[in-house]
């Protein structure tokens, strides 16, 4: 009930005239009454930054809100509502709430400047986005500049601006109704014939329901639809996969050519398996003479599975060279990109791919062509368009060329992720945001490619 009364007050609140709010900030009634409500409302702010700061984006809003309500000239209030929204990744939530607490502030502030030169960069307005990262830069120190990369910002806004100048080649089309949920999809993974896939979803009905206590979404589970030339469409999703999901997060990465091996990636630390590592280990499913997926184990090779995060298997055509990615070496370079070859019947030893490849920033998400010669990933340590964009780079046999950007056909100024090539299907998919007035959800994308050329 309390929680009811508290957004129906704020929602009364923010439908008020913008410039009455501005006059009211500057001269703000004083009463004891509003002392103390200012004095709660500093100590909800409190409260809902220690929530901010541990990933608890939904109780750090709820708090915030509270906040809000109790102190309506509350700049800070305001201005911690529009950073939990961004990060929540509402963009245009973040940007009106900057807005509102602009109008309530006497003095102009670098990190609110920052939120909204960010909030305008993941819409895509890019010369307000710039504009605002300048203000912000010139109001930041030298230290604060470079921890906000300022630079790196503006230059990631340059970058997008002259790449969506090119003309485009190839058409990317949402792959709506049944696959589309409105909530996060993501990591779509086709059988050779691409008459089945498997994707990614943090939807309400994941098995057991439950929410993640970091980010407070719900866990992931594996869905699995099946093309339907009757329907002339797929078929709705269902996570009812026998043994495949659990009531942790649980990713199918790939499927072998004969369809009979899937690999993923499971979160064994809720998951009661043999040679688990409780973290996030690489496992392999086969299909059992009965036609059903076998119990997902992680592969039994130390240089693979840590104690670390280890996930995102992609595999060469024959099945004998992996790459994954891992957090091992975090403290030096967050997450890289690792390469192992198959001896016999079992792996080698798991090393780290050159940091031509990587970078000291975040590489995911890769893809092997299936002869071994491209591999695609999505990073954060290059000049992109914003976030994770993909690249790609070719083996050369002794070495790798530098990565490329696959500009804007495939990337956004939002982070790109899960980018999968089907040389044979004629088609290419990639994860990333759909924005949808103020809110976004990650969401899959097709392209239908005929004759591209990869760069190099």
């Amino acid at each position: 009930m309390k929680l009811y009364f508290s957004l129906f007050a704020l929602f009364f609140v923010l439908t008020s005239n913008a410039k009455e709010i501005e006059s009211i900030a500057i001269n703000p009634p004083d009463s004891t009454s509003s002392l103390i409500d200012r004095t709660a409302s500093l100590f909800l702010i409190e409260e809902g930054k220690e929530a901010f700061y541990q990933g608890r984006m939904k109780e750090a809003m709820i708090r915030f809100r509270e906040a809000y309500v109790r102190d309506q000239y509350s700049s800070k209030a305001v201005y911690w509502i529009g950073e939990t929204h961004y990060n929540l990744d509402n963009f245009g939530y973040a940007l009106k709430y900057a807005r509102i607490s602009e109008a309530l502030r006497e003095e102009v502030d670098g990190k609110l400047l920052f939120l909204m030169g960010s909030a305008y960069h993941r819409q895509n307005q890019l010369d307000s986005a710039a504009l605002f990262y300048v203000k912000a830069g010139a109001l930041f120190s030298n230290t604060l500049k470079k921890s906000y990369q300022i630079d790196d910002l503006l230059a990631q806004v340059a970058f997008a601006d002259s790449v969506q100048k090119l003309d485009r080649l190839f058409t990317k089309t949402l792959l709506e109704d049944p696959i589309s949920s409105g909530y996060d999809d993501y990591n779509l993974v086709y059988s050779q014939d691409g008459k089945e896939m498997f994707f990614v979803s943090r939807r309400p009905d994941t098995k057991g329901g439950n929410l993640n206590p970091d980010d407070q979404r719900y866990f992931e589970d594996s869905y699995y639809s099946k093309w339907s030339d009757s329907l002339g469409g797929w078929t709705k999703p269902t996570n009812e996969i026998e043994r495949l999901n659990s009531e942790g997060f649980d990713a199918v990465n790939y499927i072998n050519a004969d369809g009979t091996e899937i690999y993923m990636t499971v979160n064994t630390a809720v998951v009661d398996v043999s040679n688990a590592t409780n973290s996030s280990d690489i496992c392999l499913s086969r299909k059992t003479k009965q036609d059903r997926w076998s119990s997902p184990r992680p592969i039994d090779n130390k240089t693979i599975n840590t104690s670390y995060f280890e996930g995102a298997p992609t595999f060469t055509e024959d099945g004998n060279t992996m790459y994954f990615v891992s957090d091992r070496d975090g403290e030096d370079s967050r997450s890289d990109i690792y390469v192992v070859y198959r001896n016999g019947r079992s792996w080698g030893e798991a090393q780290k791919l050159p940091m031509t490849v990587n970078t000291t920033d975040n590489e995911t998400t890769p893809f092997v062509s299936p002869d071994g010669r491209y591999l695609f990933f999505s990073s954060e340590g290059y000049t992109g368009m914003g976030g994770y964009d993909v690249y790609v780079t070719e083996n050369k046999g002794n070495e790798w060329t530098t990565p490329v950007n696959l500009g804007a056909d495939f990337n956004t100024v939002n982070d790109d992720l899960f980018f999968k090539y089907y040389e044979k299907l004629k088609k290419a998919n990639v994860s990333t945001y759909r924005i949808q007035g103020n809110k976004s959800s990650i969401d899959i994308f097709e392209i239908d490619i005929d004759e591209w050329e990869i760069p190099n």
